[in-house]
């Protein structure tokens, strides 16, 4: 089965607002995928519902042919936009805890990445930098052997110094039978290691195509794309 991730009329309320309408998504395996829009217009949701964090207003959502639950947990990688280690951690806790919670998790893979980036092991996230902590989650979800990484702003707040690295890393950390959904602001920035890219707002999805057929048939990049579609 090549299909990793179905949504099928998957609708998101809050109260009155609709975050999600009635999205209708295949997502197939071994593909990095761009997940592009404004503020406010589902991005975040959509990666919540995949992660089991929110349930469906209606319709359903399948992760290897299985609704989000502790079977998917598995499978999934997810890095949220936000730290949610303690300050009190030091990278070495962090470690023991991957190692301890995720049987597909890799300390080496984690470890190699860490002394790359320059990450001492022994130190404390209290006395990093925001970039520097966002690193050491990045590594963590990167260190295992998910089907399916979520990321959720993966390079917001990293110096562009060490972008370059983390994306490559990103590439090379997924084996083909895997997926990786990155929603991010910063097009131009990963435009480059996407092969297919998907433009929401307001709840619905406007586009889904692959960057190789947008650049064909638009000829234009994806980010040139995207500020033509979302011009205010």
């Amino acid at each position: 089965m090549n299909e990793l991730l179905t949504c099928v009329d998957l609708t998101k309320q809050y109260g009155s607002k609709t975050a999600l309408d009635s999205i209708n998504l295949i997502i197939p395996r071994g593909r990095i995928i761009g997940l592009l829009g404004p503020n406010g217009s589902g991005k975040t949701t959509l990666i919540k519902l995949i992660n089991g964090l929110l349930s469906p207003t209606f319709g359903h959502l399948y992760i290897n042919g299985m609704e989000p639950g502790p079977e998917t947990k598995k499978v999934v990688s997810y890095l949220p936009e936000r730290t949610y280690f303690n300050s009190w951690m030091k990278v070495t806790d962090i470690l023991n805890f991957f190692c301890d919670f995720y049987a597909d998790f890799s300390r080496v893979r984690a470890e190699d990445m860490l002394q790359h980036l320059g990450i001492d092991p022994k130190a404390r996230l209290s006395a990093m930098s925001k970039g520097t902590k966002e690193k050491v989650q990045l590594i963590m979800v990167m260190s295992r052997d998910a089907d399916l990484y979520c990321l959720d702003e993966p390079i917001g707040g990293v110096d562009p110094a060490a972008r370059d690295y983390i994306l490559q890393t990103i590439i090379s950390n997924y084996n083909e039978h895997a997926s990786v959904l990155i929603s991010t602001h910063l097009i131009s920035d990963i435009e480059n290691v996407l092969d297919d890219v998907i433009f929401i707002q307001n709840g619905h999805i406007r586009l889904h195509a692959s960057v190789d057929a947008i650049r064909e048939q638009e000829g234009k990049s994806v980010d040139a794309l995207f500020r033509e579609v979302f011009r205010c």
